[in-house]
């Protein structure tokens, strides 16, 4: 069995909506030790991403005020993301087509879970037993 988005997304995540301040929503980042933040707009659709590099480039990189900021003024609105039940090797490709290090899992057009690059490598390990296991059954004499 291939382990698939739904195996192995992470259900602890932050959503926000794109009009709070980008400060609060850095502490809220801090305090949950969470590297990004799912915009969502008021019925609770990702509308985009907020992650630390956006804070490092468009805030501190400019010298602009977090305080004056919103979310809306930072997130990228490119959301990248998969259905439940795209395989390991796909969500790899992605992440690396798009040069991103998270994968948002959208489920009826809700997230229900993250991909991170850590969630990846933490399982990858699992996955390659599966896969082996996999080639060994069907090299097994009949």
């Amino acid at each position: 069995m291939v382990l698939t988005a739904k195996d192995i997304l992470e259900k602890e995540f932050t959503t926000l909506p794109a009009t709070t301040s980008a400060l609060e929503a850095a502490k809220l980042m801090k305090s949950q030790r969470h590297g990004f933040v799912v915009v969502v707009d008021q019925t609770g659709n990702p509308v985009g991403v907020v992650t630390e590099w956006d804070y490092m480039s468009k805030v501190v990189g400019e010298g602009r005020d977090a305080a004056s900021l919103n979310l809306g003024d930072l997130m990228s609105r490119e959301i990248v993301w998969v259905k439940p039940d795209v395989d390991m090797d796909a969500i790899a490709q992605i992440m690396s087509d798009k040069g991103v290090r998270r994968l948002l899992v959208i489920k009826e057009g809700r997230v229900i879970g993250v991909i991170t690059a850590r969630t990846v490598l933490t399982h990858l390990r699992e996955y390659i037993d599966r896969i082996c296991s996999q080639i060994a059954r069907l090299q097994a004499p009949i």
